[in-house]
């Protein structure tokens, strides 16, 4: 039943995206673990409960949503019974959700400026 549940996250996941950015972006979650996937899509189910859709912005901006959003989720695990899991794990899930946002095109392109500018 693992490649069921795996094989069902990769298609709910790739249905999030526009036509142009879903055969890399479903390459991408093709590699991840399902826990991997499950935390992707707990992040897009909170910003669909908090924002009413999907969730915008640069790089930065999306970095520290996802911060924010992890910092929710741990408060919510402490008081329940379940394990967080280690820092590590949740720091490369935080890594691996900001890089299929990039992907799918939810972050906007913006450049960056030298130091001092605005």
């Amino acid at each position: 039943m693992p490649a069921a549940k795996k094989c069902a996250l990769v298609c709910a996941l790739s249905s999030c995206l526009e036509n142009s950015q879903k055969r890399p972006t479903r390459r991408f979650l093709q590699g991840l673990a399902i826990d991997e996937m499950q935390y992707i899509a707990e992040f897009l189910g909170a910003c669909i409960l908090e924002s009413g859709g999907r969730c915008r912005g640069s790089r930065a901006q999306l970095a520290e949503a996802i911060k924010q959003f992890e910092h929710t989720r741990r408060s919510a695990m402490t008081s329940d019974s379940h394990s967080a899991g280690s820092l590590q794990d949740q720091e490369h899930k935080m890594i691996l959700l900001l890089e299929y946002l990039c992907r799918s095109g939810t972050a906007e392109h913006t450049m960056s400026v030298g130091a001092g500018q605005g």
